[in-house]
Formats: C-alpha cells, structure tokens, sequence
C-alpha cells in the first residue's frame, strides 16, 4: 500500500490480492468507485494492482477494508512480489498432482484395452482429489463471488467441472441414462485451466522482472570521505562519499573532485561510458568503471533517478487504454452471458430429444470455451512487458493512454538547444593571423578562466596544461563586449572586434563567414591587435541527424522550433537534415506553434529539455522530454527519454506503437477464439477437453505474443 500526497488530493496504490480474470477487476474497480469520496480508480489485473484517486477523506484502512468486503485482499507493502511467487508455487503444486492423476484417468477412460470391470468407480475415485483439491480454487472464488452476487471466469470453470463430476457420480450411483460418465472431463477440464493460470502467473512475474531488477541495482552501502561505511538509507543531501573503480554510485548527486567513466547503460540505454569530472552529475545505481571521484549527494531516496524511473513504470502499468477499457466492459458481461448461453444449450439439446449426457457435454464445453482468460490477459499484460523494456532503454512512458496516441503522430517537433544539440558551448574552430598563436591562446584561455560566462568556459576549456597557474592581473569586464588583463605580464583581451585597434583582414573575413553560419566568434590578440579568432558553438549531437532519420523512417516529419537566432537554427537544421525551420520564439509562442499545427489537422509530438519548452510540451498530442534537462519539462511530457541520446524519441514511438499493436492482436485473438467457438461447442462440435485445450492455447497465445515485446531493440 502506497500513498501520495498533493494539493489536499491523495491516491493510494494498493496491490490486490485473489483477482482471478478481468471480471474480477472490474468488480474491484466498480466497487472502490462507489466509495464516498472516491474520484478515480483503475485496477490492472495482470499487474494485480489498484490506483485509486481520492480526497483526504478517505484513509488506508477504509479502502482495505472496502476490498475485504468485496471478497479480496490487500498485501502489504513490499510483500506483492513474494506472494506472487507463493501463489505460483502453489499453482505448480496442483498443477503437478492434478497432472499425474490425470494421465490414468484419461488412459482408462479413452483406451479400450485399459477398461476393466468397474473401471468408473477408479476414475470417479481419482478424479475426485483433482476436481475439489487442485480445483479447490476455482470452487472457493466462485462461492465467494455467488455471496457478493457476482460472477466471474471460476464461476464457469467451477459450474462445468461439477456439472461434469456431479452427473457422472449421479450415472455410476444410480445407473441412469446411457450409463456414460464424465469423469476424465472434469478432471482434464481442471488441469488445463491451471495450466492456464499457472503460465499466466509467471507471464505477470516475469513481465514485471524487469523493473524489479532495476530497483535492486542500487548500491547497500556508501563510503563516506571519512572512510565510514553507512547504509545508503542513511544519506542525506549534502554529504559526500567516495566512489571507487568498480563501485556502484550510492545515490544521485555531483561531483567534487577527482575524476572517472561512468557506465549509465542501465538508466539510459547507452554503452558508452560517459567521462566524469568536477561539476558533472551522476546518477545513483550506476557503475564507475574507471577513476576514482568524490560526490556530493543532492537527491536520496525516493528523490533520486532511479526511484522516480520505478515510478513513472508503476504508474504506467497501472494507467489504462481505451482498448483495456472496452475489454472490462466486455468481461464484466461476458460470464452471465455465458452461462446463460450454456442454460440454452442444455435445454435445446434436451428438448430435441438428445441423450442427457450428450446435452451436458454441449452445456459444459459452452462453460469451458467462455472463460475469458485471454481476454483480461490481453492489454495489461501486453502493456507490463512494454513499459518494463522501454524502462531497460531508457524510455518511459507515463501512462497507458499514451500508447494510443503515438500511433497518428505525424510531426516531431523539435527544441534546439540541450534536444538536437549539447546545450553547451564549445570551441569549434580556432582562426590565427601567424605568430606565436599557441601563446595567445594560452594566454586568453587562463584570462577567461577569471569569467562564469559560457562562452568564457568554452575558450577557457582549450589552455594547455598548466596554464591555470598562470598569474592573472588587472581583469576588466566589459559587459556585452568583452574582457581585458594582463597575465604574466602581458597585456591580453579577449572579445567583440571593438577590443581592438588592428583586426587582420584573415579574421575580419573568417568572423564574417562564421557569423553567417550561426556561429558565435570571438577575437583575442595582444596590445589592441587581434591575433586569433575562437569560433564557438553548441555542437550538435552525433545522434541527432540519425534520430531525424528514423523519425522520417517512422512516416513523421520534423519541424525546428527554438527561441534562438534564425541563423543559427538554420545550421542545425541543415547539418541533421530538417527542412522547416521555426526560430526566435518565445515559449508562450512555442505552444501556440504546437497548436497551430494541431489546428491544420495534424498530430503532433514536442521534444524538448527545458522550462521553455514546458509549455509547448503539454499543449502536443504527445509531450517527450529528454531526461537530461530540467524537471518541469519532464513533469509536462508524456514520454521520457532519460539519456540524452535523440534516437531515443524513435524507439519510444516505435516501442509505443509495437505495443499497442500487440494489445490490438491479442484483443483481436481473444475475441475472435471466443466468438469462433462458443457456437461450435454450443452444437456439439467441440467438447469439454478440447474446448479446455483451445480456453489454454488462447491464453498461451496472448502470453506469448505480449513477451515478444522483450525483444524489441530500437534503433539505438
């Protein structure tokens, strides 16, 4: 049981326990939702979860006890997985008993040879312990459904398989009708079902184990630059501790001295070590390769990347689509609708003047053949396994809902700066007019070392080694045009052309060139005479013009859309091969942009990274913000991509689009199984052991087709 609070509003997940099929969630669902001062509720069955959004009127123990009433229960916190795993081991246990029963009975049954004199009362006798023993579950959950008038998948699978034992019991016993018993029905009927269950309940296991190996990544302990080892749990924002080569880093935070390669492959997706150094943030749970470093924790508990990754993936698999929708619609109907469908059977069949036995066949196997396994299995499952690998990609998507609206997304549009681009400044170029320019440069680069701006740290980020001891004196700031200094004695500025009393015609023209190609320039000379020229610029990412790539691949065109410089914006655009180019807008403009393209017709996706992009984000059919940038564009997006990479946008429509293709196939299968061949066993086409096997292959179809999820790899 969890709760969250915010602006006087609560909701409490609650993990279910006893839920057998999708009627049995609804009836959850619709039961919480009827509380007084209950707003929203959404209860996945394949996750055996319930989200519930309430006022604070409403407390912990008045929803426990609302799902007790109901006939359900509720595990504790921490405790879903191991009861999970109890139930599966207890599956398997009356799987393994009603299977090795099961194999005589059929074999006397089926087998002439084996058939001896009083052959029934054997089968009847072993039959029995798998009927009410190993199917002791479907009996208990129908009878507790009966007493909270409700009906369920068990109700059918309980009625047929005692419909089946009990009128053989009665032929054996007092010898009526055509003295045929149907004992291997029942028996087989049991042990197909719980082969069902028993596939399924490791199907939600394993779909889930994904995210639970994430969360189990974190690192136990931390060693503090003291050298005292304390348990992560005891950090708080503020203290530093080590990290050493092979360690897991403790909790997020930022590093304050020393230097190394951080493996971040499993919050983002990307193999590449990343190299860290003073200032950089790293993430909790992953892995230093290589270095040794100091960091400073800024985020502990469930404030950290990887606590937040876990529940952004929780708070998905428990969403639902509108497919999920119509599937509990249809469940919650579909079990009276069967059984009444059965009653029909029986009557039709005897009333045409068939065998009695011949008409309980037909009505059991109408029973067996209507239990909608598939069909509750169909989209949560489907929905568990995508977002768990999209969590293993570095993609996750925020609810359900989102699935359905990747699939008529036709524009991307896109931020600049920190999106397309590194969001940092960086030398590009260096143009020198003869001399001794290594000097000069050394010389600038210690000077604008004294300057925070980011232009000053790009150049800065070119001295030679050692040139940080240099002395540097007399520092002048001229804002908006540049610096001055002497260091080691030499006379040096560093800015616009105005600095300076002799430009050389080879920079004057390279300055030109570069500006027109949106580059920021900057000039750096001694004694009022330029002498180099430092292009500077944010790099674009290698990625990017691959991520256009595929998004073109996926059928969706690109738009640039930035505050920056026209320019500018058109050299990005060219180098990764975007075509429609929107620059020099204001955030509020960027959401009008968005709407506007909405307007026309289109659907429309907004990456971004920043708080200026936060508004263009809500306002597109699907907001994905790239995880490296600042939190309220990753609060307002639908999508988030945690690394930087942009070629992580194409997998997660890719990735969204492949699952709700898998929902759409398995719903189809599910519907289609059943509306194929209930009318088969209604005419006696399909009999109970068959219209068992069919119920399981069904399921075994939906579970499998939903685990090919698993291997979906992207682009990246």
């Amino acid at each position: 049981m969890r709760t969250v609070e915010s602006d006087g509003r609560r909701r409490t997940d609650l993990a279910i326990t006893g839920m057998t099929c999708a009627a049995c969630a609804s009836k959850v669902q619709g039961g919480l939702r009827r509380l007084p001062g209950v707003q929203d509720v959404t209860v996945n069955f394949a996750a055996a979860t319930a989200m519930i959004r309430h006022d604070t009127s409403v407390n912990d123990e008045f929803l426990r006890s609302a799902v007790e009433a109901l006939g359900y229960g509720v595990a504790e916190q921490g405790n879903s997985d191991e009861i999970e795993l109890v139930r599966e081991r207890d599956l398997r246990r009356r799987l393994w008993i009603a299977t090795v029963l099961s194999i005589p009975i059929v074999a006397v049954s089926m087998i002439g040879p084996f058939k001896f004199a009083g052959w029934q009362w054997l089968v009847g006798a072993l039959s029995l312990p798998v009927v009410y023993w190993s199917g002791s579950t479907f009996h208990r959950t129908a009878l507790i459904n009966l007493t909270h008038r409700s009906l369920g998948m068990d109700t059918l699978v309980s009625i047929g398989t005692s419909a089946a034992f009990g009128f053989s019991v009665v032929v054996l016993v007092a010898e009526l009708g055509n003295g045929h018993v149907y004992f291997e029905t029942a028996a087989v009927i049991v042990t197909l079902v719980l082969l069902g269950r028993w596939i399924e309940t490791r199907a939600k296991r394993r779909s889930g184990a994904a995210i639970r190996a994430l969360a189990e990544l974190g690192a136990r302990v931390a060693v503090l630059i003291d050298g005292r080892e304390v348990p992560v749990e005891m950090l708080a924002v503020g203290d530093r501790f080590v990290v050493r080569p092979g360690d897991r880093i403790a909790t997020d935070g930022r590093v304050v001295e020393g230097r190394g390669a951080v493996d971040m492959s499993m919050i983002t997706g990307e193999s590449v070590p990343v190299d860290v150094g003073f200032g950089d943030e790293v993430i909790g749970a992953t892995v230093n390769v290589d270095g040794s470093f100091v960091v400073e924790a800024t985020r502990v508990g469930s404030d950290t990347a990887l606590a937040q990754i876990s529940r952004l993936v929780d708070d998905a698999q428990a969403g639902k689509a509108d497919v999920a929708r119509l599937a509990d619609r249809v469940a919650v109907v579909f079990v009276p609708v069967a059984i009444t469908t059965a009653i029909v059977t029986l009557a039709a069949w005897l009333w045409s003047g068939a065998e009695p036995g011949d008409a309980l066949t037909a009505a059991v196997a109408v029973l067996i053949i209507a239990c909608p396994c598939a069909l509750g299995l169909a989209t949560p499952l489907a929905i568990m396994v995508g977002t768990g690998q999209g969590a293993q990609l570095g993609v996750l998507i925020k609810g359900a809902e989102v699935l359905e609206d990747t699939k008529r997304i036709d524009v991307a549009v896109l931020d600049k700066t920190g999106t397309l681009t590194e969001g940092r400044m960086e030398v590009i170029k260096i143009v020198a007019a003869g001399g001794d320019s290594a000097e000069v440069i050394d010389l600038a680069s210690s000077l604008e070392r004294r300057s925070e701006h980011p232009v000053a740290r790009a150049i800065a980020a070119v001295a030679a080694t050692g040139s940080d001891e240099r002395s540097v004196e007399s520092f002048g700031n001229h804002p908006g045009i540049g610096i001055v200094g002497v260091v080691d004695g030499t006379e040096i500025a560093v800015g616009k052309a105005s600095l300076f009393t002799h430009v050389p015609d080879v920079i004057a023209r390279a300055a030109v060139n570069q500006a027109e190609r949106g580059c920021t320039t900057v000039l750096a000379g001694r004694f009022a005479r330029a002498e180099v020229l430092f292009v500077v610029s944010d790099v674009v990412k290698p990625s990017s013009a691959e991520a256009v790539a595929a998004l073109a691949d996926l059928g969706i065109a690109t738009v640039l859309l930035t505050g920056d410089n026209l320019a500018t914006a058109q050299a990005v655009a060219a180098e990764v091969g975007i075509k429609e180019v929107i620059a020099e807008v204001s955030p509020a403009r960027k959401a009008e942009v968005v709407a506007g393209f909405r307007s026309r017709g289109s659907r429309v996706a907004m990456v971004g990274d920043g708080i200026n992009d936060a508004p263009a984000l809500a306002q597109a059919d699907l907001g994905i913000a790239v995880g490296t940038g600042t939190d309220v564009a990753v609060e307002a997006s639908d999508l988030t991509i945690v690394g930087g990479d942009l070629r992580a946008v194409a997998d997660a429509i890719a990735l969204s689009r492949r699952t709700l293709s898998t929902i759409k196939a398995n719903l189809f299968w599910a519907f289609a199984y059943n509306a194929a061949a209930i009318p088969l066993a209604a005419f006696g086409v399909l009999n109970p052991m068959i219209a068992a096997a069919a119920m399981g292959a069904s399921s075994l179809f939906v579970v499998t087709n939903s685990l090919r999820l698993r291997n979906f790899e992207g682009y990246r």
